[in-house]
């Protein structure tokens, strides 16, 4: 199952769907929600950054703290109409850009290489001056007036141009020791660059005294390495330099990662850390959550569970038990980071320790998906479907083998029994990331649709969990909503069993992430079976719709189909005695009602929903307080008018 905080989505996808909204022609007010929820998660997610390069730390904390004063005033426009489109839209577009660009430099402090920072200190400190300046330029013009914005956060926001205008100028002085250390060290005359009492005060200085800081700023430097085209040779080979004689320093072999085969030479991004497992710091390809809600890559933690431990490596918790559950949503962001930056995962490396009997028996049944007998096809596809479910090599070996074109060919037959052990094969190979776009590429979506909605029940279930594991590309999404699948998946949802309603829901939410087929979700009727799941909470999925709805709440139409009495009932009594997710997202959903039509909320008010968001002021989640304020703060407005 997915369950994905719609505050909490990648940054970059909230971003294309403005630009889509834009382009579509949709509503300002949905193109403003977008802009002002993009604004407001990336500040959220800077908040929650701690952990930034010491040579850096004061500056990051200082610019974060800043930012975190842009949130009220947010929150006070979200709720008004623009009377003056053009010129308030041109303010939040260039908010946006300024945001992004400190983003991207605070992310450069959190994960950046320590001695390359060290290095070019004066130059980050100008970058961070050229932010301060940027967002200077662009809140001394903020039409106060026409967004109807409070003397108390208009004054905030003044105080906070005349701090930028001061840290603008400001220049602080720099660790003079670590300058002249860092100095000696690059230089090829100074005898001292082989002093070991030097080169400890900066692994000291730099925080790079353990295995797993070494390991870290070697990762560090290789993505240095691939993003700064400009970086000369011999700046590399010094910075390569320093970080072996940190190494030596710890008894660790000195290595040339200059010429390592493995280092990607056609990404030119960072590559975010929260991608990285924390104990390979490799980008996880298959990210799983342990019982604390860490998470990690699943090969990695089950190495660690086989070797006898219990705990959670990285906060050191006792287990409560030691189930992994697969954590769809980050790994449908590394996809979609990886894609959008032309970032290739290095391939693991596999010993297959596949026998040739095995070889031999795949290619058999290979050899029979196109024999002209129906039960020599009918027996080797049930056969396919149990290898590819047992393991991830023999997924590898039946498309190596050439199996998925002729699996996409049975998908048609006509045959049930041959239709449903087909496209559960193709669901149990998907699961492997390089079978998703070879099964896609082949046209099989359009004949899983067809069998998703005349299928058996088996069939219709697993064709639902096959579309859902091929939308986490994205290029799949788009050719899923146009091939006419989602209907056939609210039907599914409406009328199936429950595990079929879990998929066809899971399916839905990853679909939904793209813009256009919102619009074609709510077209097919989505939102009267979503409702019907919030009533009928033994089935446990009211995350889950609750998440979509707040999805389908941005768009116009879905307001008017989500927005009927008995609803709003519904979501103050989740607000009143809900699980604290389920208050969160609530909360969420009322809050986008709210700010375009207050009659949502006087609806709400009806049912006593004021003392409940005061409770949840005080005792919800962060997520869940900052939309409680913002909620009560709209009421007060309401009853103004």
């Amino acid at each position: 199952m997915v369950v994905m905080d719609v505050d909490e989505e990648n940054i970059e996808e909230v971003a294309a769907t403005a630009e889509e909204s834009i382009n579509d022609g949709e509503e300002v007010g949905d193109v403003k929600d977008d802009l002002m929820s993009e604004i407001i998660t990336t500040i959220e997610f800077l908040d929650q950054i701690s952990d930034y390069r010491r040579t850096q730390q004061k500056e990051c904390f200082n610019l974060v703290r800043r930012l975190k004063i842009l949130i009220p005033f947010m929150d006070e426009i979200r709720g008004f109409e623009f009377p003056s489109p053009e010129s308030c839209m041109h303010f939040l577009h260039r908010l946006r850009k300024v945001i992004l660009a400190a983003r991207k430099l605070l992310e450069t402090c959190n994960n950046g290489s320590k001695i390359y920072l060290a290095l070019d200190s004066e130059s980050v400190m100008t970058r961070f001056h050229s932010v301060y300046e940027k967002l200077n330029r662009v809140l001394v013009k903020t039409p106060f007036e026409e967004l109807r914005i409070s003397d108390e956060v208009k004054d905030e926001v003044c105080s906070l141009c005349k701090q930028l205008k001061k840290a603008r100028r400001r220049t602080d002085t720099q660790d003079i020791e670590l300058a002249v250390d860092m100095m000696v060290m690059f230089s090829k005359t100074d005898p001292r660059n082989a002093d070991s009492a030097i080169i400890e005060r900066l692994a000291n200085k730099l925080e790079l005294q353990t295995m797993e800081d070494l390991k870290t700023e070697t990762i560090a430097i290789k993505t240095l390495i691939q993003e700064k085209g400009g970086l000369s040779i011999e700046t590399k080979q010094h910075i390569v330099e320093l970080l072996n004689k940190f190494k030596k320093l710890q008894g660790v072999e000195a290595t040339d990662i200059l010429h390592e085969p493995g280092i990607n030479k056609s990404t030119s991004a960072i590559l975010p850390h929260e991608f990285l497992c924390p104990i390979t710091l490799e980008i996880m390809q298959d990210p799983v959550i342990i019982a604390t809600g860490q998470t990690y890559e699943k090969e990695s933690i089950q190495k660690w569970f086989d070797a006898g431990h219990k705990t959670c490596p990285k906060t050191r918790q006792t287990l409560d038990h030691l189930a992994l559950a697969p954590n769809y949503a980050l790994k449908n962001i590394i996809l979609q980071w990886c894609e959008k930056n032309n970032f290739k995962i290095p391939e693991k490396e596999t010993s297959l320790n596949v026998s040739e009997e095995q070889k031999d028996e795949v290619s058999l049944l290979v050899e029979a998906l196109s024999s002209s007998q129906l039960e020599e096809q009918r027996e080797s596809v049930k056969q396919m479907r149990l290898l590819a479910r047992e393991n991830p090599e023999n997924r590898v070996l039946i498309a190596n083998a050439g199996a998925i074109p002729l699996l996409v060919q049975l998908l048609s037959y006509p045959d049930s029994g041959i239709q449903e052990n087909t496209v559960t094969t193709l669901l149990n190979l998907s699961i492997d990331e390089t079978n998703k776009k070879l099964i896609s590429d082949e046209g099989a979506i359009p004949d899983i649709i067809e069998i998703l909605q005349n299928g058996n029940r088996e069939a219709r279930e697993n064709s639902a969990a096959a579309l859902f594991s091929l939308s986490m590309l994205d290029e799949n999404k788009v050719t899923i909503g146009l091939s006419n699948g989602i209907p056939p998946l609210v039907d599914l949802l409406q009328h199936g069993t429950s595990r079929g309603k879990k998929d066809a829901l899971t399916a839905l939410f990853n679909l939904s992430l793209n813009s256009a087929n919102k619009g074609r979700a709510i077209d097919a009727g989505i939102v009267q079976p979503l409702l019907q799941l919030l009533k009928d909470r033994n089935l446990g999925m009211i995350d889950e719709a609750l998440s979509i709805l707040l999805l389908l709440v941005s768009h116009p139409e879905g307001r008017q189909a989500i927005g009927q009495l008995s609803f709003i009932e519904t979501l103050v009594d989740f607000i009143r005695q809900g699980t604290p997710k389920n208050k969160e997202c609530a909360a969420s959903v009322l809050l986008e009602l709210g700010s375009n039509n207050s009659s949502f909320i006087l609806a709400a008010l009806q049912f006593g929903v004021y003392e409940y968001l005061v409770e949840i002021t005080s005792s919800g989640t962060n997520r869940a307080q900052r939309k409680a304020n913002a909620l009560i703060q709209l009421i007060s407005k309401s009853e103004q008018i």
